[in-house]
């Protein structure tokens, strides 16, 4: 039957609220929830969806567009420098060896050298999306194969600039039809100057990302509208990958190079935050539109040249990553898992194979042949990691001693705690300064775009965004982080992160800031125990000083000082329990009056019979916690 293209969206999604939990049941990957999901109801089983889904795939490919612009704003420009030996040792020996190896096995079957190497460098590159999903749902991604595949991944994407720059110099004959003018002018041009406007596009990107999207997005910010915020992330988005399709790019590419570009800016956690549900809904109508468009017909023609060109594409490529792991020094079961989870060809080569039909360099038959050849190597990817995980892992890690196989989680020397400080003005800024001072980093959160770019230029590590959102607490860290410290003026604010971040995440300690007694009261009542009033220290500072003025010694104003803290601190806790039962949700001015009195008749209590001098007897432990 014959659906529109609202009519396929609903398929697809329904489809994946149904098989994926049944995947998951069975202990299986999501992914082959969706593309069994996909099969079912594809052209060539149930046929729900028509003989023609094209429109749905490009529509779905837009979640892998999304998934590397979020990659992207993952990788700071300084941690990519950081990872360079890694991206080019892992990247670029992984992608040299399999591409020679897959040119000697096609031309050993008789396939023309160009179609050899055209071929050859798509199926280099593995999928994205898959290996990115399965690491996130193995919890995989900080270990020695997670970051291998990850810096191998990320030198595929990279490799698509140069893929794309090749293919038209081996090729005989120029495009078959051009989408726009731009394109038209680019394919008159010498072949040289056709290499260069890839470079020059990239170059533009760059420059965008810097003098461009940045001054856009502080301007969005200004208006304090959440919805214009995420307009704005997707207005990037899809804008700079249709600069990119319009220059012959991948728009994929594109959103990658944005994304890092928009990594060190402050903005980075808010379009994380912004953009991640319409990835995750994007991608997983991208793997249900992977097994919808898998041909049958074509299958059925020659099945054998097709799972022989899958078998040995998946061979090649186990035997490269396996080899590049043992030689790098990964251990064997992370060396397994590296080379399964990349033996796969990945969704670039939809676009990379079709790009190279347009050349003449594959025949329709051909182009159809490899697209059934990428989307099978896509659908047998989890099964292999199944297999790993459940025969060979297990069987490899009862061989070694104990001790021995454990899965070098990346950072476990580390023992610096994760801070996230919510709120950086007069008060949280103080904090902030202190840390960094010693050199403690922090993740810093705060909602005005003006303060934010300034603090960042003097070198703090702050972000812009709305902290009560528990998706921006999730893309600064909040699942990994020990201690939160809100600092926010407003105090319901305040305890709304905190009672969310105690639901969600109730292993984080949380320091709240208050500005007077009443929000001290709020807090304590509701089980926060970590309080600082901003007037106490400041006031009680002053006091010294005038007790000071007066006479008294220096020393004993100060002792004096500190003893009166504590006691103010313990008549907060103790007159906050007084009146828990009461449920009163704001003191009124009587009520507030009321607490005075009482507090200066608790202080009169504290401070009889002891010494005004402030006795040097007095033990330090008592100072800080009195008896009541």
């Amino acid at each position: 039957m014959e659906s529109s293209l609202a009519m396929n969206t609903l398929l697809f999604l329904g489809v994946a609220i149904i098989m994926v939990p049944l995947a998951r049941k069975f202990g299986l990957s999501s992914v082959i929830g969706y593309i069994a999901g996909g099969i079912i109801i594809g052209p060539y089983v149930l046929k729900l969806t028509g003989k023609n889904v094209n429109d749905i795939m490009h529509a779905s490919e837009f979640g892998v567009i999304m998934l590397l612009f979020l990659v992207g704003l993952e990788l700071e420009p300084r941690k990519f420098w950081e990872m360079r030996k890694k991206i080019m040792g892992l990247g670029l020996t992984q992608m040299v060896l399999t591409i020679s190896l897959l040119i000697l096995v096609f031309i050993g079957v008789g396939w023309r050298v160009d179609q050899a190497t055209a071929v050859a460098m798509c199926f280099a590159l593995s999928s994205t999306a898959i290996v990115l999903q399965t690491l996130q749902e193995k919890n995989n991604l900080k270990t020695t194969a997670g970051e291998a595949s990850f810096s191998t991944l990320l030198f595929q994407d990279i490799a698509v600039i140069p893929i794309l720059a090749i293919l038209p110099l081996i090729a005989h004959y120029k495009t078959k039809n051009h989408d726009n003018e731009i394109q038209i002018i680019i394919q008159e041009l010498p072949q040289w100057l056709q290499a260069a406007t890839v470079i020059f596009g990239v170059v533009f990107l760059i420059l965008l990302g810097r003098y461009v999207f940045v001054p856009f997005l502080r301007y969005v910010s200004k208006s304090g509208m959440t919805e214009l915020l995420t307009a704005s992330s997707l207005f990037l988005v899809i804008g700079v990958s249709e600069l990119m399709i319009a220059i012959g790019l991948s728009p994929a590419l594109g959103a990658f190079l944005a994304g890092v570009m928009l990594a060190n800016s402050e903005f980075r956690h808010e379009l994380e935050a912004q953009i991640d549900p319409f990835k995750g809904l994007l991608l997983a109508v991208f793997f249900v539109s992977v097994g919808s468009t898998m041909n049958f017909n074509i299958i059925q023609q020659d099945p054998l040249f097709i799972f022989s060109t899958v078998f040995a594409v998946l061979i090649v490529k186990f035997v490269v990553l396996y080899a590049i792991g043992k030689f790098f020094k990964i251990d064997t079961p992370q060396s397994l898992f590296y080379a399964f989870a990349l033996s796969q060809v990945g969704e670039f080569a939809f676009v990379l194979i079709n790009y190279a039909s347009d050349l003449y360099l594959l025949s329709p038959e051909l182009n159809a042949q490899m697209m059934a050849v990428t989307a099978i190597t896509m659908c047998i990817t989890p099964f292999l990691l199944i297999f790993n995980d459940r025969f060979l892992t297990p069987k490899f890690i009862k061989e070694e001693p104990e001790g021995e196989h454990d899965f070098n989680i990346l950072g476990s020397d580390v023992t610096q705690k994760k801070i996230i400080i919510v709120g950086f003005g007069h008060f949280g800024s103080t904090v902030g300064r202190l840390l960094k001072a010693n050199k403690i980093p922090a993740t810093v959160l705060d909602r005005d775009s003006d303060r934010v770019k300034l603090l960042r230029s003097y070198g703090f590590k702050v972000y812009y965004g709305d902290a009560t959102r528990i998706p921006i607490l999730r893309a600064a860290g909040i699942e990994d982080a020990e201690v939160l410290v809100l600092c926010l003026d407003d105090a319901n604010d305040n305890m709304f992160i905190a009672d969310l971040v105690r639901e969600h995440y109730p292993k984080v300690k949380i320091f709240v800031r208050a500005k007077n007694r009443i929000d001290a009261y709020s807090y304590l009542n509701n089980g926060i125990d970590k309080i600082y009033r901003e007037t106490l220290g400041t006031a009680v500072d002053m006091a010294i000083d005038v007790l000071h003025e007066t006479g008294m010694r220096k020393y004993a104003a100060r002792r004096l000082g500190q003893r009166f803290m504590a006691i103010d601190k313990a008549s907060i806790r103790r007159l906050a329990k007084a009146k828990e039962e009461d449920e009163i949700l704001q003191f009124t001015t009587k009520e507030i009056l009321q607490r005075e009195e009482e507090l200066l008749a608790f202080d009169n209590l504290s401070f009889d019979n002891k010494d005004w001098e402030g006795s040097s007897t007095v033990d330090e432990d008592e100072e800080e916690e009195p008896k009541n």
